[in-house]
């Protein structure tokens, strides 16, 4: 009785053991291509749990869904002048059926690395050298079509197809690297010239303005020269307006005040005869007497002779 307890108790936990083996959590972007009976059943992606049937189903394969990178070996090409060169390829891919890249090609990268290769040299051997190294994009985006239109079957979707490396043979580099040295002396030659010219024309300019701005300074001290002229000659002309307006208000003056003392006929002429000696002090040979002066002189004349007497 105590053996068969046993036996059940191991029965039960080789049971229970294989239950919880057969217990699957499919992990985010993968997917498990189960078979039964050597058949394809069905295939599990992620979202809740999956029981597999002991002994009878099995899972094939699990596939990353993942979009996968592969780097392939340089293959050897010939351009269409007839220049062989090396040329490596990254090929940028994503399973989007897992059924059929389980079981469409055998060894899918392999197959998607042999026909890149051919691809690749189809395509290059309808390209002469130069457009093959300045066509990259154009290239890739043949192989991507070509390679993406392939792999359909094998539930495969290629994504994008980069141009790793380009190399011509080493006399091509040579020359290559010459070509690229002359051009940049050459732009290094243009950059010089140009920028001597850009400082002459800097300096001209420069010198223009200066010359400029002295002739607008001459200008202005001009301008300002003939402005102080004719300030002061205005002021000259002021000042001798004023001076005129004085004398001849002193001699308005002093006739008023002439005329307010009322002076006598023989003071009149007295002055008039104080006058006349100013005058004749003068350099003039030829003197006019008025009348009235010359009655003067004879009275003067009489009383000079009655003193004396």
């Amino acid at each position: 009785m105590d053996g068969f307890l046993i036996f059940i108790g191991i029965l039960v936990l080789i049971l229970l053991i294989i239950g919880i083996a057969n217990i699957k959590v499919i992990p985010q972007s993968k997917a498990y291509v189960v078979e039964r009976l050597g058949r394809y059943s069905a295939t599990w992606e992620a979202g809740g749990l999956k029981v597999k049937i002991p002994f009878i189903e099995r899972i094939a394969k699990i596939v990353s869904l993942k979009e996968q990178v592969v780097d392939f070996a340089p293959q050897a090409v010939i351009t269409k002048d007839n220049v062989t060169m090396k040329i490596d390829t990254v090929v940028f891919f994503q399973i989007t059926d897992p059924k059929l890249y389980c079981y469409g090609v055998e060894a899918p990268l392999a197959a998607i690395e042999n026909l890149t290769a051919t691809t690749l040299r189809n395509i290059i051997g309808e390209m002469e050298l130069d457009a093959t190294l300045t066509s990259r994009d154009t290239i890739n985006t043949k192989i991507r079509s070509i390679l993406d239109e392939a792999t359909d079957p094998w539930g495969i979707k290629v994504n994008r197809v980069e141009l790793k490396n380009i190399l011509p043979p080493k006399e091509i580099q040579d020359s290559m690297e010459k070509q690229m040295k002359a051009e940049r002396e050459r732009r290094e030659a243009i950059l010089r010239a140009e920028g001597d010219k850009q400082s002459r024309i800097l300096e001209a300019q420069g010198f223009k303005e200066s010359k400029i701005l002295e002739a607008e300074a001459e200008k202005q001290s001009a301008i300002l020269r003939a402005e102080a002229v004719r300030e002061q000659k205005i002021r000259e002309a002021d000042g001798e307006a004023q001076a005129i307006l004085k004398i001849k208000q002193a001699e308005a003056d002093g006739i008023r005040m002439i005329k307010e003392a009322d002076p006598s006929e023989a003071v009149v002429k007295i002055k008039s005869l104080e006058a006349f000696a100013k005058a004749a002090d003068g350099q003039s040979t030829k003197i006019i007497i008025p009348s009235e002066i010359q009655s003067l002189a004879g009275l003067a004349s009489g009383l000079d002779g009655v003193l004396k007497k």
